[in-house]
């Protein structure tokens, strides 16, 4: 089968006005998007500042996003909770809205007891009662948990698990030769990874520089599958040094503010996430402005 995740998702930010969701920026951004060569979108996700929204704040940022997106572009909502219950209830709403895969972040408040045979039967039994595909997202830096290997080899065969996401420092080479000879999507979390690993087998990444930089971020991508590797290496040390002097160093605000950079619409996190000072907009604005990425649009 072909892969189902393929090309180069932004996971989306969320645009606030005094602390409140802007939803008329929102869908600005996203009509620009749809214009771009990105494949589709994370929403709903780390940099949507998923955890700082109300249910209610969740479900009308995708509901803006699937209203705003290109026919073409595919949506992976954040299905995130605690127990496999609400997940399933998560991802049926995520459907219900729209989204074409539902995002399934580890569980982890109780992670000492969170052992592979506990994670191997939450992904299955989420698949099972899924009404959409689901992706694995591992994000250890946020959860302090990992996909092991063990559990990716158990779930990767289930007929409603198409892939998994990886933002961890390492991981994404043991995935990759862990499902090689299986029909599963393996997708880089950063714009660091991208190139390798799609030299590795990967089919795409979701990055945030995309937010930034779409066209630029999807080039690299369509340079691989034009095996000219010579043109998407200089790109991604391009982008890998832009990338490490913006969300590297500040994280969700520093895309925002980069976002804004490049004209779409940013503003500053939602507390307690703090505004970036103005000593930190200036290293970011330099750095794209010493950047020439015109080449490359």
């Amino acid at each position: 089968m072909s892969p189902l995740l393929t090309g180069v998702y932004a996971p989306i930010g969320t645009p606030f006005v005094n602390e409140e969701v802007a939803y008329h920026q929102l869908a600005s951004n996203v009509q620009r998007y749809a214009a771009s060569k990105l494949s589709g979108y994370l929403a709903i996700g780390s940099n949507g500042e998923c955890v700082s929204l109300s249910e209610q704040e969740k479900d009308k940022v995708l509901e803006t996003i699937v209203a705003n997106k290109a026919a073409q572009q595919k949506v992976l909502a954040g299905a995130n909770a605690e127990s496999t219950r609400l997940t399933i209830e998560q991802c049926k709403k995520v459907a219900d809205l729209g989204a074409d895969y539902a995002s399934v972040l580890t569980p982890c408040y109780f992670k000492k007891k969170l052992t592979d045979e506990a994670m191997t039967r939450y992904y299955l039994e989420v698949a099972d009662g899924s009404p959409i595909p689901v992706v694995g997202y591992n994000a250890p830096g946020f959860t302090g948990m990992t996909i092991s290997t063990t559990t990716l080899k158990a779930i990767a065969t289930h007929q409603n698990i198409i892939g998994v996401k990886d933002t961890s420092p390492g991981m994404i080479g043991s995935y990759l030769r862990t499902t090689c000879d299986l029909d599963f999507d393996v997708f880089s979390g950063t714009a660091n990874t991208l190139f390798p690993a799609i030299m590795m087998g990967a089919t795409g990444g979701i990055v945030s520089l995309a937010n930034v930089f779409p066209d630029v971020c999807a080039t690299l991508y369509e340079r691989c599958l034009a095996d000219d590797l010579g043109g998407a290496r200089e790109l991604h040390l391009v982008l890998g040094k832009l990338n490490s002097s913006v969300s590297g160093s500040y994280g969700v605000a520093g895309v925002k503010y980069a976002s804004e950079v490049a004209g779409f619409h940013g503003g500053d996190p939602r507390l307690p996430l703090l505004p970036l000072s103005d000593s930190d907009k200036d290293s970011i604005r330099q750095a794209i402005e010493a950047t020439d990425l015109s080449s490359y649009m």
